[in-house]
């Protein structure tokens, strides 16, 4: 049975994802967003507002909505005060978190039950744990748990990517050349295709927290860059280096090597979050060939996508005068690499 669905922003990554899931569910789609960062498909109603501006959301508290779905990022305020103006109209929220809302500080395997950071779903914007973890309060207070979830994905992979960690790789891998490939090769990858978690929340009957991702090892890093070498068709060759070297030269994981989080130290555990819950109870992971060919599609079909990085982004990815520094050093470093 088609359901009335509004989504809350739905022009980003994550929110056509959504909106395509729901669309092809058969339901009734409404975006409410400020029209600055994307336009919405064929079939979905548009309602134009922006929700810091608690009167704007009064189009949308007319009627009566099945779901709402949403995965704002900053201010935790701004969810409470849509929270209350939706809660009388909507039979659930669903809400996109993060698993960056627990704490650094946790012993083994990150499941549902680890400790969370400190928020306050009041709060004005602080950093992007502390805001997660603050609109998850927010709508918790407000939906309690019996109408809410809070799907937390870690990294998520996949066309119209926002980060641009996935297309960094393509692009460098296409460009051709050497290209330093960070060690371990058999380093477990664990992520979710956006489209992936997108099926998965608006499908899911689970209440409270759930961690929407892979199992560990759904690929590797040298995986994730054979299939970026394949899919370009590339006559790119890697150099593995050392993660210690790269460390010790001041490389950053994460942002100039994106994807890439050596097991070492604090970040031994990074790509080992259980996600058994969310893997029983009805998530699919479609196979990481497709999400990096379809991301790659994307790419080329929309060729200006993140050529500019938003404001409130860091660029990833290494510089072309460091990667050639970076490389030239490990082959003086390491007699095997020569």
């Amino acid at each position: 049975m088609p359901r009335k669905v509004l989504v809350l922003g739905g022009t980003d990554f994550v929110g056509p994802a959504v909106v395509d899931a729901a669309l092809a569910r058969g339901d009734e789609v409404t975006i409410f967003h400020r029209g600055q960062t994307g336009s919405a498909p064929e079939g979905v109603r548009v309602i134009h507002g922006d929700r810091t501006n608690p009167s704007d959301l009064e189009p949308v508290t007319g009627e009566a909505w099945d779901m709402v779905v949403d995965a704002w990022s900053r201010a935790p305020r701004v969810v409470l005060q849509s929270a209350q103006a939706l809660e009388p109209h909507a039979a659930r929220y669903v809400y996109i978190s993060t698993i960056s809302v627990y704490a650094e500080a946790h012993e083994g395997v990150i499941t549902e039950a680890s400790p969370t950071v400190d928020a306050r779903p009041d709060a004005d914007t602080t950093d992007y744990p502390a805001d997660k973890r603050g609109a998850e309060l927010a709508i918790e207070s407000v939906f309690g748990r019996e109408r809410g979830v809070f799907a937390r994905p870690g990294l998520i992979l996949g066309p119209r990517e926002n980060i641009g960690r996935l297309p960094w790789w393509l692009r460098r891998i296409a460009a051709g050349g050497e290209v330093l490939a960070p060690q371990p090769q058999d380093l477990a990858v664990q992520y979710i295709d956006a489209r992936d978690l997108a099926a998965f929340a608006i499908d899911t009957t689970l209440n409270g927290a759930v961690n929407v991702l892979s199992r560990p090892g759904h690929t590797t890093m040298a995986g994730v860059l054979d299939l970026c070498r394949e899919v370009t068709g590339s006559n790119a060759t890697f150099t593995w280096v050392d993660a210690q070297f790269l460390l010790d030269n001041k490389v950053e994981p994460w942002t100039e090597l994106p994807i890439w989080v050596p097991p070492i130290g604090d970040m031994e555990s990074f790509y080992s979050c259980d996600s058994s819950l969310a893997l029983r109870s009805g998530l699919t992971c479609r196979p990481a060939r497709d999400t990096v060919q379809d991301c790659w599609s994307w790419l080329h079909d929309n060729p200006e996508w993140q050529q500019v990085v938003a404001p409130n982004r860091s660029r990833v990815g290494l510089d072309p005068e460091r990667e050639h520094a970076l490389l030239a050093a490990w082959k003086d470093h390491s007699p095997a690499s020569r």
